[in-house]
């Protein structure tokens, strides 16, 4: 399997599907968009783009099998796509920027490749296991600020599952007194992106799902970051709690996050 192809094919097929999402951002109403569950918005734009995917992937790679958000497609032993094909619909629906196309290859939990469009700014992240990680076809690497004061933080808020809230609004309050800032964008395949091309230094949510999260977390790898669950582990990809850091300042955010979550976990 010829990953760097595979991933210029799947970023090619990724452009197709934003341009349609583009297309669709002037005629969105209310009327068409529905809720799945408290707060969890889904439209027909969601599930065209998802359609579009699973065809166009299922010519690239006919023996592997799909991980969707909105259920298209049949998952497979061994690789599958993980498609989220609008990371981002609140966004997306209310007409503010910021929402991607997001799409990995796994192999069981191994991340082989990963692209995340973002639709309005019509960036291009593409990365595949072991040759690096792109903007726009350029390189691009994690930042080297190390200290945590210095950093710039990315999260985001559960919409359905607020089992932790005190726990996590007590971890904002900390964080803005010991970061640069906290930005929620809206979409975590763009934070993990942005922390991947160096805007960010570091992102963290709990409540995700696979496919929000998979293409990110290749990019981040490969452009030389570091990525765990909240107690330091590698139960990132299903386990639906992530920070993604570049590295340098990980450890610093993991005690912070920890000293949060650990008695949660205890009681």
């Amino acid at each position: 399997m010829d990953l760097k192809q595979l991933t210029e094919q799947v970023s090619a097929l990724s452009r197709e599907v934003a341009a349609f999402i583009r297309m669709e951002s002037t005629r969105i109403t209310d009327a068409s968009v529905e809720s799945k569950s408290l707060n969890n918005l889904v439209s027909y734009v969601d599930k065209h783009a998802e359609q579009a995917f699973v065809d166009g992937l299922r010519k690239l790679l006919p023996q592997a099998g799909f991980i969707a958000e909105e259920g298209t497609g049949e998952q497979a032993e061994g690789l599958n796509w993980v498609i989220d094909p609008l990371d981002g619909t609140t966004n997306f629906v209310h007409g503010i920027p910021c929402y991607c196309t997001s799409v990995a290859l796994i192999d069981s939990e191994e991340i082989l490749l990963g692209v995340v469009l973002e639709v309005t700014r019509d960036e291009c992240f593409a990365a595949w296991k072991g040759g690096g990680a792109y903007l726009n076809g350029r390189r691009i690497q994690v930042s080297t600020r190390g200290r945590l004061q210095d950093g710039l933080l990315a999260t985001g808020f559960p919409y359905d599952d607020f089992a932790y809230e005190a726990a996590y609004m007590d971890l904002l309050r900390d964080l803005m007194h010991r970061s640069r800032g906290i930005r929620r964008l809206g979409s975590a395949a763009a934070d993990l992106a942005y922390v991947a091309c160096g805007r960010f230094e570091a992102f963290y949510e709990y409540g995700l799902n696979a496919w929000d999260v998979a293409a990110g977390i290749l990019l981040v790898q490969e452009a030389g970051g570091t990525v765990s669950d909240f107690k330091q582990g590698a139960d990132y990809l299903f386990g639906e709690e992530i920070i993604a850091s570049n590295g340098h300042i990980h450890q610093e955010l993991l005690d912070v996050i920890e000293r949060s979550f650990s008695p949660l976990d205890q009681s």
